[in-house]
């Protein structure tokens, strides 16, 4: 285990927004595989409140992605202490996710207690396919973030992720360009 004194505000930050822009692409892609959100976009509360699939500022939503992981960064190396000086750290860092950052945002966002409360969005679209990729996204970030900033003598890990991250944001820039 790495000690928490020994963890920079430039590495976790980095790693972060990494891992999280390579994780989102990888959770949506699969997503839009295996769900219907084509179908899902075309109800009525959806419809105004989602931009279409062709929409060019949704497909260069990745590129993007590395802003959302630098302030992800900055708060996971704020608590790198529980987050990384413990075994099952990336569980806790889970948990927060889910519950701060899904389940109990400030605003009305599907899924949210606050959704479920305020839209009219049904249970059933606000916690079903959306819901499973946005949970399985924080899981697979969190261990990999974690065992990353865990394990920097993996140079493996950060030619695999860097290597994915630049294929990202490629796939992006050419999805744009057709």
């Amino acid at each position: 285990m790495v000690q928490a004194s020994q963890l920079t505000l430039a590495g976790i930050v980095t790693k972060t927004a990494v891992v999280h822009t390579v994780t989102y692409f990888t959770a949506g892609a699969l997503a839009y595989a295996f769900f219907d959100y084509r179908a899902l976009w075309d109800e009525p509360v959806f419809d105004v409140y989602m931009r279409r699939m062709d929409d060019p500022l949704l497909m260069a939503g990745p590129l993007f992605q590395p802003i959302r992981g630098v302030l992800f960064g900055i708060v996971f190396y704020l608590l790198r202490r529980e987050f990384f000086g413990r075994a099952y750290g990336w569980l806790t860092m889970w948990v927060v996710l889910v519950v701060i950052g899904m389940l109990s945002t400030f605003g009305p966002a599907p899924g949210s207690v606050e959704g479920l409360i305020y839209t009219t969005i049904p249970f059933s679209a606000q916690f079903g396919g959306g819901s499973i990729e946005t949970i399985a996204q924080a899981l697979s970030f969190s261990f990999i973030v974690f065992y990353w900033v865990s394990q920097p003598e993996k140079r493996w890990l950060t030619w695999v992720l860097t290597a994915a991250f630049l294929l990202v944001l490629a796939f992006s820039i050419l999805g744009l360009l057709q």
